[in-house]
């Protein structure tokens, strides 16, 4: 039985994965173009804030309805400040100390983690023994990359590492805050809502801390921006609800693994980045965490024999 049966892909549903991967790997991509001109508050403002106009215009043309509800609004307050403003923030600022690629691998554990934070927190997903060991071997993955120097030589490299696992717990919450707060909305109203609540949350963050954006950035810079906005939050959203009601969220959660395959691709070839054996070892241990979370092969596997 092949890995596709399993998992039950079709062949649409499989390129669709992969162009979502493709524009998420980007975005780490995008925010090392970014960083040589602009801080990483301000590139976290500039990929939600032109993101909004081009969602809005694919809401509309859905003919969904803005909520009117004070409450939901606030839940979309909370979801952006969760699934955006935060964890963009600091991946882009670890993205100032280590390469993008390596930020992009330390990111694959959110599944794993996002698994143990619901099975805390939710009762409908239980806390299970998969859960735990798949979470405990992206820990180790983790551990591995950084390495035991970690625990005795603290430098920006390896908080910028701890950065990154932040904005995974992050994105962690906000899965559980969406289920329990946002399930009764369209899914592109929950995404345009929480991007409308980030911006409204980055404004006044970005304006103390780096002060009013520079527009006059060069081209290049000026892309990465319009890209990762574009194309890895706002064509990102898009795909990634289609795929949902095609494949399920547990096939869906698959695109994590995928998206330093591109990241890291994108920095060797564009960036000249090349990321060493460490990192390699400490990928394939977080994909397995990830593949014993899933469950699936394993139980496939099983039958088989």
């Amino acid at each position: 039985m092949s890995i596709a049966a399993v998992l039950k892909f079709d062949f649409k549903s499989a390129i669709m994965l992969l162009l979502l991967a493709a524009v998420w790997g980007g975005s780490f991509f995008f925010g090392e173009v970014a960083l040589s001109e602009v801080p990483p508050l301000t590139i976290t403002l500039h990929r939600v804030v032109w993101a909004v106009p081009i969602l809005a215009v694919i809401v509309l043309l859905n003919g969904i309805a803005f909520p009117r509800s004070p409450s939901v609004w606030g839940a979309y307050l909370v979801m952006g400040a969760l699934n955006n403003a935060i964890p963009f923030s600091l991946i882009f600022w670890g993205q100032t100390q280590i390469e993008s690629g390596l930020a992009s691998i330390l990111n694959g554990t959110t599944a794993m983690f996002a698994a143990v934070v619901a099975g805390i927190l939710l009762v409908d997903e239980p806390l299970t023994a998969k859960k735990i060991t798949g979470a405990a071997l992206g820990l180790a993955g983790v551990a591995y990359i950084m390495g035991p120097s970690a625990l005795t030589d603290f430098n920006p490299s390896n908080l910028a590492q701890l950065a990154i696992l932040g904005a995974t717990l992050s994105y962690s919450f906000a899965g559980v805050w969406g289920k329990t707060a946002l399930t009764g909305q369209p899914p592109l109203m929950n995404a345009l809502g929480m991007l409308v609540g980030s911006t409204v949350l980055m404004m006044p963050i970005v304006l103390v801390f780096d002060g009013p954006p520079n527009l006059e950035l060069s081209t290049n810079v000026w892309g990465a921006l319009l890209g990762m906005a574009a194309l890895s939050t706002a064509m990102a959203y898009v795909l990634y609800f289609a795929i949902l009601v095609r494949v399920g969220t547990a096939n869906l959660l698959l695109v994590t693994l995928l998206i330093p395959l591109f990241a890291i691709g994108l920095g060797f070839v564009f960036l000249g980045e090349k990321m060493g054996p460490d990192a390699w070892i400490g990928f394939a241990i977080i994909v397995l965490g990830f593949v014993v979370t899933d469950g699936r092969l394993f139980s496939a596997f099983s039958k088989k024999t």
